[in-house]
């Protein structure tokens, strides 16, 4: 009998999206090419396919006969687009997610009203969730993975130690690329407030995106004070 993917979480089975209806699943970054540049992207607005291969490449090498954790901790909480064996609430040390991922191009936000997503950066911890691919099917997947996680400048991946409820685990990571021009650290607070609750764009609202990402921590029963306070702000500034 196949072991149940949810068994550690089952209230997350409803929660999550899965891979045959993502969105993202068989990802092309050439579809938003003509989205982007009506919003007035660069044409070189992505990596092309054989320097984005290059860099899974690179990362995975060494890696192929294992299976593969990854770690999520935005929108891969509740739309990871893989196959995936388990799932385990999942705590990374000495990083901290940070909606610091400035969008103006027109996925979750616009230059008049930019939106915002998440991006790990250093810090006090991270509670998120552990994805197990297996070592059978990592090439396919991680391919589709890299096209939505290193579809531009904005992460870098990095294998890093995690802990879970059943033993420390090695996982991969998109954590922030601070030379990236869409990470900014030094947004206020009173922009992060007003990009999430009026930064909108073609994958949906920057508001939505925190509220899903809410709704997939809790059911793990993961409390983010800092992602909570923000989106009780939104959704107040948008009464």
């Amino acid at each position: 009998m196949e072991k149940d993917p949810f068994l550690h979480h089952p209230a997350l089975r409803d929660m999550i999206t899965p891979a045959d209806q993502s969105r993202f699943r068989d990802f092309d970054p050439a579809e938003f090419d003509d989205v982007m540049l009506e919003m007035g992207a660069p044409l070189d607005w992505r990596y092309d396919e054989a320097d984005r291969e290059a860099l899974r490449l690179a990362e995975m090498t060494g890696r192929w006969d294992k299976d593969l954790w990854v770690f999520a901790y935005g929108s891969l909480c509740w739309d990871p687009a893989m196959i995936f064996d388990e799932v385990r609430r999942a705590h990374l040390p000495s990083y901290c997610r940070r909606m610091i991922l400035k969008d103006s191009k027109g996925a979750r936000g616009t230059e008049e009203q930019p939106g915002l997503m998440a991006a790990l950066t250093e810090g006090e911890g991270c509670d998120g969730l552990a994805f197990r691919v297996p070592a059978s099917i990592i090439d396919a997947e991680t391919r589709n993975l890299w096209a939505r996680e290193r579809i531009a400048p904005a992460y870098a991946s990095a294998f890093l130690s995690a802990e879970t409820a059943h033993g420390d685990i090695e996982v991969l990571a998109f954590v922030a690329d601070t030379t990236a021009e869409v990470i900014d650290c030094t947004i206020s607070r009173d922009d992060q407030v007003r990009y999430i609750a009026t930064g909108a764009g073609f994958l949906g609202t920057s508001l939505e995106y925190v509220q899903k990402l809410q709704s997939g921590l809790g059911a793990v029963g993961i409390t983010d004070n800092y992602l909570d306070a923000l989106l009780a702000d939104a959704e107040a500034m948008q009464q």
